[in-house]
């Protein structure tokens, strides 16, 4: 397994971030550690946060926690390939992988189901 500090394992990541970026409904792309810490990623150009950092921060952790809590259930009910909260401002969607989680940030009027499978598709091609 790379380990996250790995520079080449970050470049990585980092350009599949960008490539995932480019679907036209996504405002944001982050991989987060296990721990809770933004490793790669960012927002689309002219894209305003609607958090602060120390909020996206405690969101990074809150989304850790939270994916660690389901993979308790992955023995009996299979694991998680993705996960979605549709938002009044925004849809917020997580896909668990080895030893990170990628974040999606995307218009609140998105197909979520339509999305998740572009996503996967590109995270099948790495």
């Amino acid at each position: 397994m790379l380990k996250i500090e790995n520079s080449k394992y970050l470049e990585k990541c980092q350009k599949q971030c960008e490539k995932i970026l480019s679907e036209p409904e996504i405002r944001f792309v982050g991989i987060i550690s296990e721990m809770g810490k933004l490793i790669a990623g960012g927002f689309k150009k002219g894209v305003v946060p609607l958090q602060d950092d120390s909020e996206r921060q405690t969101l990074y952790m809150e989304l850790a926690l939270r994916v660690a809590t389901r993979r308790e259930f992955d023995s009996s009910m299979g694991r998680v390939k993705y996960s979605a909260a549709r938002r009044e401002k925004v849809v917020m969607m997580s896909f668990p992988l080895k030893n990170c989680i990628l974040m999606i940030v995307a218009v609140p009027y998105v197909n979520i189901d339509r999305l998740a499978y572009r996503i996967i598709q590109k995270l099948d091609q790495q």
